[in-house]
Parts: C-alpha cells; sequence; structure tokens
C-alpha cells in the first residue's frame, strides 16, 4: 500500500536550500544500489535537502539495511505501480535490464542517474526511449573521479605521452563475498556480463585522459577454468594520431591489480588505483593519496547533483555512454 510521502529534512547548520525537497526513486538494491542510496543520503545530509525517497525493485533480492529502511517512504515490486512525478530515478538493475527499465520509467521522472554500462549492447535505438530534451540523463563511471585519475589529468603533460599500457586483473569469484559467482550477472553473458563490457571503467577514463581513439582492434574469449560462459580476458590495442595503448582486462588474476602505465620521453608514469598512488619510476617519487573507494564514489554522487543543480555540465550523457560502450565491443 502506498503511503503519503513523508519529506525528511537533515538539521545541519546550513538552511540556504531548505525549499528544494527530492522526489527520489531507486530501481535496484542490489551491491551498488544500496552503496548510491547511502551516498545520496550522505549528500543530502550534507546539502540539507529534503527528500521522500522510494524503492522499486523485483523483490528476489537481499533484505534491505534497517538503517536504511527508516528513510524509505514506499517500496513497489511492480514496476506500473510506482508513481510518475520522480525528479530523480536511480537505476542499478543489471545491464541487460536497462533499456527496457530506461524505456519504461522515462515518463515517470525528470531525471536519470544510470549505473554503467548504459546498455549491454551497442545495437539499440534511442529514438524509441523517447527521452526529453531538458532532462538530465547521467551514465555513472566513478574511476575518472579517483585522486590517481585527476592527478594525472590535471598535472600530466599528456601531450607528451608515448604510449599507455593499461591493466584489470582481478579473480572474479573474490568480488562478491555472499554470493556464488557462477550466480551472479557477470558470469553470463546474455546478462550482460563478461570483463570487456564490466570492465569499461578503463576505456572510461582512458577516453577521459586521451580522447577518441582511430582505430580499436580487440581480443577476447573465455580463457580460464571458471565456470562461465562470459568472456574472462580482453586485450585491446589502439591507435592515436601521437602515441598507442594497451589495454589488458581479465577475471582470473589472483591479485588484484588495477593501474595505468604512461610513457614519456622523461618518466614512466604508474598511476595505482588498488594503492591509491601515482608512482615516477626514474625519480623514484611517489604520491600517495589514501583514497578509500568511497570517497570517489561520493564525488560522482555531488558531480551528479551539481549537474542536476545547473552547476555543472553532463559530460557523461547516454550518448557519451555509447560511445564508449563502441570502443569496448572493439568498434573502430
Amino acid at each position: 500500500m502506498e503511503r503519503d510521502c513523508i519529506e525528511k529534512t537533515f538539521k545541519i547548520k546550513d538552511w540556504n536550500n531548505m525549499n528544494m525537497t527530492y522526489k527520489i526513486g531507486m530501481i535496484g538494491m542490489g551491491s551498488i544500489g544500496n552503496r548510491h542510496l547511502k551516498n545520496v543520503l550522505m549528500l543530502l545530509q550534507k546539502k540539507n535537502r529534503s527528500f521522500c525517497i522510494d524503492i522499486i525493485r523485483s523483490g528476489k533480492g537481499n533484505p534491505i539495511n534497517k538503517d536504511i529502511m527508516q528513510f524509505i517512504d514506499n517500496i513497489y515490486y511492480n514496476y506500473e505501480d510506482a508513481p510518475s512525478n520522480y525528479d530523480i530515478i536511480f537505476i542499478t538493475n543489471p545491464t541487460f535490464m536497462h533499456y527496457e527499465t530506461i524505456k519504461q520509467f522515462v515518463s515517470k521522472t525528470k531525471h536519470m542517474f544510470i549505473e554503467k554500462p548504459v546498455f549491454e549492447s551497442i545495437n539499440v535505438s534511442l529514438d524509441t526511449l523517447h527521452l526529453k530534451e531538458n532532462s538530465i540523463y547521467y551514465v555513472a563511471c566513478p574511476l575518472r573521479y579517483t585522486k590517481v585519475i585527476q592527478y594525472l589529468k590535471q598535472n600530466i603533460k599528456l601531450g607528451d605521452v608515448f604510449s599507455v599500457r593499461v591493466i584489470c586483473s582481478s579473480y572474479l569469484p573474490e568480488w562478491r563475498q555472499d554470493q556464488d559467482y557462477r550466480d551472479t550477472y557477470s558470469a553470463h553473458i546474455d546478462q550482460g556480463g563478461g570483463v570487456s563490457i564490466d570492465l569499461i571503467h578503463e576505456w572510461d577514463y582512458i577516453y577521459y585522459l586521451f580522447g577518441q581513439p582511430r582505430n580499436v582492434m580487440n581480443i577476447k574469449g573465455k580463457f580460464s577454468n571458471l565456470e562461465i560462459d562470459s568472456d574472462d580476458l580482453s586485450i585491446y590495442i589502439a591507435d592515436y594520431v601521437t602515441m598507442a595503448v594497451e589495454v589488458h582486462l581479465d577475471y582470473f588474476g589472483r591479485k588484484n591489480s588495477r593501474e595505468i602505465q604512461i610513457f614519456t620521453e622523461d618518466d614512466t608514469i604508474v598511476g595505482d588505483l588498488v594503492n591509491s598512488e601515482v608512482h615516477f619510476l626514474k625519480s623514484g617519487q611517489r604520491i600517495q593519496f589514501n583514497e578509500e573507494r568511497n570517497g570517489f564514489q561520493i564525488k560522482e554522487i555531488e558531480h551528479f547533483f551539481d549537474i542536476i543543480d545547473g552547476k555543472e555540465m553532463n559530460d557523461n550523457d547516454i550518448n557519451h555512454g555509447l560511445k564508449i560502450l563502441n570502443i569496448v565491443m572493439g568498434d573502430k
């Protein structure tokens, strides 16, 4: 039974925005959905904004944390029952459901935050989504907001780069401690799984730093003994005007490795995203940021709300998300 939206406001010192109330819908409440919801609550506390939050879910997921439930107005298990007057809808359900979810809810909300990747395929028609001209459709890709990538963006002369090597290697069975990896979407290609699309972060921040490559070659497939039907290895070579980029993505590395190596005339710079540091190999200089994962996740949520508030431009809309997906799929 739907109950009236109860405006909740955090009591803090800044009272400038008391007249703004967000009506928010959360679709999908897996691990990333829970993380986003917690971060949204933290941000609304910081901004002193009042809000109403509904959860729209299939009912097949884990129970919602009691600490979060106190902030929830309604839970809908049937998408058709959800109201049609949301300010923002967060789409955090499995990738293969994104297109139909956007299509179904586009008329029910002003803006959308869409978890990465935007879709599981590039063979989609945006015209049939009937996106609103003045609405914000933001596609998440938070690694660009890490202190490592921001440092590289702001302090390295990227025009002097000869070559770049990127790796993201980890062991899929250890990704989600409370779930059998064989039952996750990552393990199944028909659910939008596979390293090529699952680890789209790497190509997002490569594009963020260096722009569009001229050509992309890709080798991918299932090579390990993991019990999955999606690709567990994807290797790219990309051609730019003045440099080349190599990318290695896998599901079977037994030690987590996530870094970008930048080769210039004067030094080799390593951006280590696991250990949150930048290392200059020739000089030996190390810059340690000590950033936890949730730090850059919060930065992205802040950025999204700044876009909604008209303070910043939408730099990762659906068209851009599709452009990155084209590269990921090996499309020149």
